[in-house]
């Protein structure tokens, strides 16, 4: 009896959580230009809208492409910085550590008011590079906390007896070390990936209207009238999300990721 209370209190809890977007799904197929929930009428009217309207294309295309670079540039800059760690416990690998910590613990709005300074001072304010190194370094927490796991998921055993039979830091470093942390490496990416996609308030603060990434594009366009296209935008960048973090959870070990101490290896 109390696994079936546990159950139905979990399971109302998860409904409550997913209600949003099932009335964001709804509304999306409103044959009508009506914000109603149940759909008045159900039509693609505005997913086909979407895909042939150049406004919201671009600002797919834009933020698909920040996020990308983005997500890119974050695991460059914490992959060494996590590996150095690692290997060498320096006050001064500390430091950079907290520095690569600090932008994501602080509120994005005193973050994106540090960018904004810093690109208008060197002359980058509202270029398309500037949303991308920003994001990168805005994002950088993500990859280095998962490398960070995967590191020390790394057995020390195997490093000891490949130094024993002649292995060199290059060749230990291709052969069991990044075989093991490059699943952490590609999920802190993808982590950083869907974060961008959906952060505003710093590519506003450092492109304004210059770079129209599609939170932005909402934020124009309700400025002006509300429209279902906006919720049709937002199913199918959940969609995106829930089918990343899926991959993550599939082929990734995602409760290592979250900070588990044991993970699906170690059970």
């Amino acid at each position: 009896m109390n696994r079936l209370l546990n159950r139905l209190f979990l399971g109302a809890i998860g409904l409550f959580m997913a209600s949003p977007i099932i009335i964001l799904l709804g509304v999306s197929l409103n044959a009508e230009k009506r914000l109603a929930f149940p759909p008045q009428g159900l039509s693609l009217r505005w997913y086909r809208e979407l895909w042939n309207d150049p406004g919201w294309l671009n600002a797919i295309g834009n933020s698909l492409l920040i996020a990308s670079l983005a997500a890119l540039l974050a695991t460059s800059i914490a992959a060494p910085l996590a590996y150095g760690l690692w290997r060498r416990r320096s006050v001064w690998l500390r430091l950079f550590h907290a520095f690569g910590v600090a932008p994501f613990v602080l509120p994005p709005v005193i973050t994106a008011l540090g960018l904004l300074s810093f690109w208008i001072a060197v002359g980058g304010y509202g270029a398309f590079y500037s949303v991308v190194i920003s994001h990168g370094v805005f994002l950088v927490t993500l990859p280095l906390v998962t490398i960070s796991l995967g590191l020390d998921a790394v057995n020390k055993e195997d490093l000891e007896a490949a130094e024993t039979l002649g292995a060199d830091a290059a060749d230990r470093l291709r052969t069991i070390i990044l075989p093991q942390v490059i699943p952490y490496a590609i999920s802190g990416a993808a982590f950083a990936f869907v974060l961008s996609l959906n952060e505003y308030i710093i590519a506003y603060m450092v492109a304004g209207f210059t770079v129209e990434t599609l939170p932005i594009r909402i934020f124009n366009s309700l400025r002006y009238g509300y429209t279902p296209a906006m919720t049709a935008v937002a199913i199918v960048f959940a969609v995106v999300t829930a089918l990343v973090f899926g991959l993550i959870s599939l082929f990734g070990d995602l409760p290592r990721l979250l900070g588990a101490w044991k993970s699906k290896d170690d059970a």
